[in-house]
């Protein structure tokens, strides 16, 4: 496939965003968003108001739907560009709970696997022979894989640290060093390869009976992670990555979202977690205070058919129980 929409100036995206039906307010100012933003990635905050069109497949017949070019009546520049600062403060929000829980369960696995063997991550033995011993499509282990990718961030790693070990103890590193040079995925993948009675251990600790449960937060945690430091919109996104549930009466907050896959599917329940973590971790924390005072600030729109906080996947009775 060939793509065929040409480059446009500023003033032209503006310009045709004006044809397709939007009120850009005033000009010089959408003009300084579309130059310091950009016109593709404000359009991701922009598509809501796009309107939707009833189409027919000529040879079957059969219906569907899909977002038009069009804006639907009052849909105005600017309430992209709130959704927009709305959704940079959330991201930034949950970069603060992500560190917060990486830094602890670096901590954690440390300490645990440390106590038995200096170099327990480079070692299968150390770790469950069914997770770490699953072979992938090219014959490969999941563990030789993950050696691999580690390899390679301490190859790539310019700290000093790294390079004092090198210098005066030898090629590896103990995991207490590094587990630093780590990101939230890798540290995921080692967890899920984890003995289950040591992944259970760390489970508890956060108040999770079921470590099944717990290790698919923490790789629905790692996809939350790559998000947010790529920039990716946030607010009412569709997760790829969707944790598991305790079974019902385990975690009392969790009940909310038992049965509902429309609220599993969205982002909000990805900060429920980072809640409950982050509380578990400091037990003193306003984290959660301060993104419920965020959320409730929702910004209001001037388009006929306005966005709301369900759209990021909030149960009628959030406020209850935050």
């Amino acid at each position: 496939m060939s793509y065929a929409r040409p480059w446009m100036s500023f003033a032209d995206q503006r310009e045709q965003l004006q044809i397709r039906g939007m009120d850009i307010g005033e000009p010089g100012a959408a003009l300084s968003y579309l130059e310091r933003i950009g016109y593709y990635r404000l359009s991701a905050y922009w598509y809501p108001f796009r309107i939707w069109e009833a189409r027919q497949d000529a040879v079957t017949g059969v219906l569907s739907h899909a977002r038009t070019d069009r804006f639907i009546e009052r849909a105005h520049f600017l309430d992209a560009v709130e959704l927009y600062l709305f959704d940079k403060k959330l991201r930034l929000m949950a970069l603060d709970a992500l560190e917060r829980i990486e830094v602890a369960l670096r901590v954690d696995i440390a300490y645990l696997l440390g106590q038995r063997n200096t170099f327990a991550h480079l070692y299968a033995q150390a770790l469950h022979p069914g997770f770490a011993g699953k072979r992938t499509q090219d014959g490969k282990t999941k563990h030789q894989v993950w050696c691999n990718r580690y390899q390679q961030m301490v190859l790539r790693s310019k700290e000093d640290f790294v390079k004092h070990y090198h210098q005066n103890h030898g090629a590896e590193l103990p995991i207490w060093v590094a587990i630093e040079v780590w990101d939230f995925g890798t540290l995921s993948q080692l967890f899920a390869m984890m003995k289950v009675a040591d992944q259970q251990q760390i489970a508890h600790k956060y108040g999770v009976a079921d470590w099944q449960v717990f290790q698919s937060w923490l790789r629905a945690l790692s996809y939350l992670r790559n998000l947010v430091a790529h920039h990716s919109r946030l607010w009412n996104r569709n997760m790829v990555s969707q944790p598991k549930l305790p079974a019902a009466g385990q975690i009392a907050w969790c009940d909310a979202f038992i049965g509902q896959p429309d609220l599993q599917a969205k982002p909000f329940l990805l900060l429920a977690i980072c809640r409950h973590m982050v509380r578990h971790i400091s037990p003193g924390t306003e984290w959660h205070v301060r993104l419920r005072a965020h959320i409730e600030c929702f910004p209001t729109q001037r388009a006929a058919q306005p966005r709301t906080i369900t759209d990021m996947g909030t149960p009628i009775d959030w406020v209850r129980w935050w």
